[in-house]
């Protein structure tokens, strides 16, 4: 998803872009293919509007206007509201529940605006064999046999990413010995537009609201104890879940398939090297206790464009070192307030020790009682915080 906005943006902006992808479309596209929600902040929104995507996904986004956090050791709770937030805009949502399957069509459908510009090639099922970098410029052996010339390579391949590989990067990880369990539910009362992020002893438990009283389900648990979960039928398996969502939306169903996601967290020391960039999980990748996976990601490749198109204006060589320079550093601070944030939350509301306990409850109090606090979380988990690349700011590229 990363990858292919990326892939949007740039073609749009008349640079020539080639995508390899190794899943077909049809495999991509097939309902059981993922079945992940993604948070899609309100300046990720910005971006995609950028890649022309938004247009597909508006009908499909479930705005989240209210974010509740609780801590079931504990009985303080913290309240974002959209209304407290000064974003700009009128009454804007704090950000958007969208389906990955409705992500993957409105790529479909943006790669073939693209191809018909004459700027976009995309090659799939197909995927990369062996990468070669001469001084100026990159060439790619894919499966077919295709060798494939550009100045650039971006790897946006995810946690095992082949492009990473193939440059020698090394990765340092935790593996948190989690995994995270994702279904979809209905339930009678409406969600009102309301997350839920709820710390449970073995792990975050999140209910996000999705379009005709439904939820996304996002459930960390142990790994062996996910593994058993995982096995239950499906009476079994709802009756875990009501356990751990209650009942204050009336009756609980759980929906169509679940699937079942190893937790960790990754990340490199140079997300740059000759003529080769990393993005989105490539080059970090998180616990989803936040939701900002893929906004990292699409934040990434906000940046990662501008500076591609301000080179490219001024005539310059946009994959010379100091161009790719000026990325990482853009990116470095931003990436590891967010990995270190993730981690840290993690680990404090994952553990029953009464001090971290007591730190809980403080913690999560005082942020609830003073609201420029609240307002810098509310637009850090917004996507408007920080030095913003202008798609984010929702000026053209």
């Amino acid at each position: 998803m990363v990858g292919g906005t990326l892939a949007c943006i740039l073609a749009r902006a008349g640079v020539s872009v080639a995508v390899i992808d190794r899943a077909a479309p049809s495999t991509r596209l097939a309902a059981e293919y993922d079945g992940r929600a993604s948070a899609i902040a309100l300046g990720s929104k910005r971006v995609l509007q950028g890649a022309g995507l938004w247009d597909d996904l508006d009908a499909h986004a479930s705005p989240i206007l209210d974010i509740v956090v609780s801590d079931q050791q504990s009985p303080s709770s913290l309240h974002y509201d959209h209304r407290e937030v000064e974003t700009g805009g009128t009454d804007e949502p704090l950000g958007y529940m969208i389906e990955n399957r409705h992500f993957h069509v409105a790529l479909a459908h943006g790669f073939k605006a693209c191809e018909k510009q004459g700027t976009l090639c995309v090659l799939t099922p197909d995927q990369m064999v062996s990468l070669d970098r001469p001084s100026h410029r990159i060439e790619a052996t894919l499966e077919n046999s295709t060798v494939l010339t550009a100045k650039l390579i971006v790897g946006c391949d995810g946690r095992n990413s082949m492009v990473r590989k193939a440059a020698g990067i090394p990765v340092i990880a935790h593996d948190y010995k989690q995994s995270g369990i994702v279904c979809t539910v209905e339930h009678e009362i409406s969600h009102e537009q309301t997350a839920y992020e709820r710390f449970l002893k073995t792990g975050p438990f999140a209910i996000l609201p999705l379009n005709d009283h439904r939820s996304s389900i996002v459930w960390a648990e142990q790994r062996d104890l996910a593994d058993k979960i995982m096995t239950l039928d499906d009476a079994d398996f709802a009756a875990e879940l009501r356990a751990r969502f209650g009942d204050f939306l009336g009756t609980v169903t759980p929906t169509g398939p679940r699937w079942c996601y190893p937790l960790s967290v990754q990340y490199t020391n140079t997300i740059i090297d000759h003529r080769l960039v990393l993005a989105g999980d490539a080059a970090h990748a998180m616990h989803p206790l936040a939701g900002q996976g893929l906004n990292m990601g699409l934040r990434d490749i906000a940046v990662l464009a501008e500076v591609i198109m301000d080179a490219r204006r001024l005539g310059l060589d946009f994959a010379a070192h100091s161009i790719l320079e000026r990325y990482q550093r853009w990116r470095r601070f931003d990436n590891t307030l967010m990995l270190g944030a993730t981690h840290s939350i993690n680990k404090l509301f994952s553990n029953s020790l009464e001090p971290l306990r007591l730190a809980r409850v403080l913690g999560l109090a005082v942020v609830d009682s003073l609201p420029p606090v609240k307002q810098y979380f509310m637009k850090q988990a917004m996507g408007l915080a920080g030095d913003l690349p202008r798609l984010m700011q929702g000026q053209p590229l």
